[in-house]
């Protein structure tokens, strides 16, 4: 394979995370002891990034951080991880975007609040001006963690480029994307929460999804890959029948930040030339191994660990 290049468009985060035996509730006001606190780098775009950079693509970020000590420790990790920072960029009034996690020590699940902060300051205008980041890519990766506006712009600037860059926007948090988002959209990947609300349809069952997925792509995209947690992911490319691609069984400890591996895992092998269900199967199956660590970036596996699933 040759070696991809990626452009995340998109956030940067420091994880908050703590374990805890259950969830507190229902209704307001219990406290119950964690177990354990960690703090960790993410942000669904970052995550991305730094899975695909774990793989072996060539990696730059279009971001937004805090003068803080949060943003100075991101820039930290972002040249550690062997990602470009030329578009690293800094604002000087908001604080950098943290997300609170709670994490579910028996059954691995979260539950997440994310407080934006300086992604938010990322302007449509600065985009522009990482053109050369986004034009040297293969694929260009946003989220809905930054400004819609700036996402659009990202993608934009994509299609203006002579040979075509594959755009994948993950739409998460889930919000009303603008039509011609949606139509510059090559490859939408939302989870079954975000294609409920984005729809407007039932995802109980593979067969509402497919339907769910299918109203979605007659919106613009040219394909849509539903992500289904451990049931794996359905994938709709074009006119082709949809393709229910299974996840390996495991026994999760931490589910944070799974989806994010498959998208950046899903990235770099389509930026290096494997068909899309190739793709989705082999981003599956990195996602899989994900949940066996704790944490978020930290359970992200290197390319020798997954080495099978890279020739």
């Amino acid at each position: 394979m040759t070696t991809p290049k990626i452009c995340m468009v998109g956030s940067s985060m420091v994880d908050l995370i703590s374990r805890i035996p259950r969830f507190p509730g229902p209704g307001p006001g219990e406290t119950v002891h964690g177990t354990a606190f960690h703090l960790g780098y993410g942000g669904k775009g970052s995550n991305q990034a730094v899975m695909a950079a774990r793989l072996g693509a060539q990696v730059s970020v279009v971001v937004k951080l805090g003068r803080d000590v949060f943003g100075e420790g991101t820039a930290k990790n972002y040249r550690e991880q062997g990602i470009d920072d030329t578009y690293v960029m800094f604002d000087d009034e908001r604080f950098s975007g943290v997300a609170p996690i709670t994490v579910d020590e028996e059954t691995g699940q979260n539950a997440i609040i994310v407080i934006m902060g300086a992604n938010f300051g990322l302007t449509p205008a600065e985009v522009r001006n990482a053109r050369p980041a986004i034009w040297a890519a293969d694929v260009v990766m946003c989220q809905l963690e930054i400004p819609i506006e700036s996402s659009l712009e990202a993608f934009r600037v994509a299609k203006e480029r002579h040979d075509p860059i594959t755009t994948i926007m993950n739409p998460a948090p889930a919000a009303a994307l603008p039509r011609e988002l949606l139509q510059i959209t090559d490859i939408l990947v939302p989870n079954e929460v975000e294609t409920a609300m984005l729809s407007g349809m039932s995802v109980s069952t593979v067969d509402e999804c497919i339907a769910a997925a299918k109203a979605l792509q007659r919106q613009g995209p040219r394909s849509v890959i539903l992500t289904l947690g451990e049931r794996g992911a359905l994938v709709l490319e074009g006119d082709e029948p949809p393709h229910h691609v299974t996840a390996p069984r495991v026994q999760a400890v931490d589910t944070t930040g799974a989806g994010d591996a498959f998208v950046g895992s899903l990235a770099y092998f389509l930026a290096a030339g494997k068909p899309m269900v190739e793709a989705a199967q082999r981003a599956v199956a990195i996602a899989s191994r994900s949940v066996l660590k704790i944490g978020t970036q930290t359970s992200f596996p290197y390319r020798d660990e997954v080495a099978e699933l890279l020739t």
